[in-house]
């Protein structure tokens, strides 16, 4: 196992030589100290630490707050104080991760190293071979695998909430040298198009990299500028990983083969003939999804008790994961019939089953029409009662998409906050509403995630699915740059089942 060491400062002036990216530096004197902290949080700076001047809105105040709490340099795009030792760079965020990869020692070649892309089902795929490698641990006397996902993170030391998918690199490497040093052997990672464009992910080789699938998403001026920059993202992940396993189901599995080849082996998963993991005879057997996987191993029936027939996608990736980690099918097995995914296609019901809520973190085009699809084929005949909201000044795309995927199949939506920014929550609703509007299906706006949910559940007087997506089980909710707590959709929906239940009867 590498163990962390402390390094020089000339031990990092000489790492971004290296790597192409210093324009000047001068350190007086000073490059024989040793770095003991790295960071671009002022509050978190202490002695000797490196500082890292990064973001659009970085103010120099932050740099001499961390000057004050101790650090001993900084590295920026721009010269600020020339009094204190600097490194100047070309570009501030591709020289991250190679000071973190120095800082924190390369851990990531002690793991197994897990990253999961895609438009739709990232989350749920990391908590599917999470399950299986658990299994296969336990088995075996290991450790529990680490995961950082858009849901929570996991490293052996930190166990917490998420607020975004990947994190930037110094924390990516942080989770990465908490889970070495606890003795971790494999970590699951969701991989974003954001983290993948903005170099996140740089200076990480991935023992398996998943491509599920690709739709348009992220569009905005602060995310993608159009559709082909998103893909061409997505697809950097393949010129970083050892073995890709790609769904060839997916749309644009053309170019996402070729690129595919800048991996050193290919494994395909779907329910297409020519796939490596091909999924066969998929079907409902009470609440659970049943199918049958044929490789070239093993040919055998897989259950999932998560509900969603579109979960088998899922599934397979899972499966073509382990299959390229050599994890026997037992627990390929057990570990999707128990796999569960804190806030994905969680499943709920009154005593007289007149009501039964799904909350879902579904948040884009692909992923509404996956659950749309699934819901009518699973409960074909009630009605579909949807609440969902779109997030402020980002991915504009989804209020036309989801406006227009839920109007069509919903009898009623309930537009919400979610995640609002600081654009008002009305009018992120009425854009929406346009949409819904043009598919003669009724609406009302309720700010209010725990209101609207409440309504929809009370007010249910025929057999209803009651669609509640975006949030999950996460707890906070972002008004301006602030997170403020809330109940998550999982404790509202279980409070006002309980309430309709009370009030019904048996």
């Amino acid at each position: 196992m590498r163990e962390m060491i402390s390094h020089s400062l000339a031990d990092y002036v000489d790492c971004l030589k290296a790597a192409g990216l210093i324009r000047e530096y001068d350190l007086k004197g000073q490059e024989a100290a040793k770095i003991s902290g790295l960071t671009y949080n002022s509050k978190e700076a202490g002695a000797n630490t490196f500082f890292i001047c990064k973001g659009a809105s970085f103010k120099e105040d932050y740099l001499n707050e961390a000057l004050e709490r101790g650090a001993a340099a900084y590295v920026s795009e721009t010269p600020y104080n020339t009094e204190v030792p600097y490194v100047i760079v070309t570009d501030v965020r591709r020289a991250m991760p190679f000071l973190a990869n120095l800082y924190f020692c390369r851990p990531w070649e002690d793991l197994k190293l897990i990253g999961i892309t895609g438009t739709k089902g990232k989350s749920t795929t990391a908590y599917y071979i999470k399950a299986i490698i658990d299994d296969y641990m336990a088995a075996s006397g290991g450790r529990e695998s680490a995961v950082i996902s858009s849901i929570d993170v996991y490293d052996g030391v930190v166990k917490k909430e998420s607020h975004i998918t990947t994190p930037e690199s110094v924390e990516l490497m942080e989770h990465f040298r908490h889970a070495v040093d606890s003795g971790i052997k494999y970590l699951e990672m969701e991989v974003s198009s954001q983290a993948l464009k903005y170099d996140r992910v740089d200076g990480v080789t991935f023992d398996v990299g998943v491509f599920l699938n690709i739709s348009e998403d992220h569009i905005s001026p602060i995310e993608h500028p159009d559709f082909n920059d998103y893909f061409e993202s997505k697809l950097r992940i393949f010129a970083q990983t050892k073995t890709a396993c790609v769904n060839l189901d997916s749309d644009g599995i053309e170019r996402i083969m070729e690129a595919a080849g800048a991996s050193k082996r290919l494994i395909t998963f779907g329910t297409h003939k020519d796939a490596d993991i091909r999924a066969d005879r998929i079907r409902k057997n009470g609440m659970d999804t049943v199918f049958n996987v044929i490789c070239d191993r093993f040919e055998q029936e897989f259950v999932l008790e998560m509900p969603g027939l579109f979960n088998v996608e899922n599934a397979l990736a899972a499966i073509a994961i382990a299959y390229a980690l050599d994890i026997p099918a037992e627990y390929m097995y057990s570990g999707l019939k128990r796999a569960r995914s804190s806030g994905r296609m969680e499943l709920y019901h009154s005593k007289d089953h007149k009501v039964v809520a799904i909350v879902d973190y579904a948040h884009n085009r692909l992923s509404f029409e996956k659950l749309f699809e699934s819901t009518m084929a699973e409960y074909s005949g009630r009605r579909i009662v949807t609440i969902f909201g779109c997030p402020g000044k980002k991915a504009y795309i989804r209020r036309r998409d989801l406006g227009t995927v839920a109007g069509k199949y919903s009898d009623k939506i309930y537009l919400v906050a979610e995640d609002p920014g600081y654009e008002p929550v009305e009018e992120i609703s009425r854009e929406i509403a346009q949409y819904v509007k043009a598919q003669g299906c009724p609406y009302e706006m309720i700010e209010d995630r725990g209101e609207a949910i409440g309504k929809a559940i009370m007010e249910v007087t025929e057999p209803t699915v009651i669609l509640i997506t975006g949030k999950g089980n996460e707890t906070r909710q972002k008004y301006g740059s602030e997170y403020v707590d809330c109940p998550s959709d999982v404790a509202y929906t279980k409070q006002f089942i309980g309430e309709y239940d009370r009030t019904h009867g048996e």
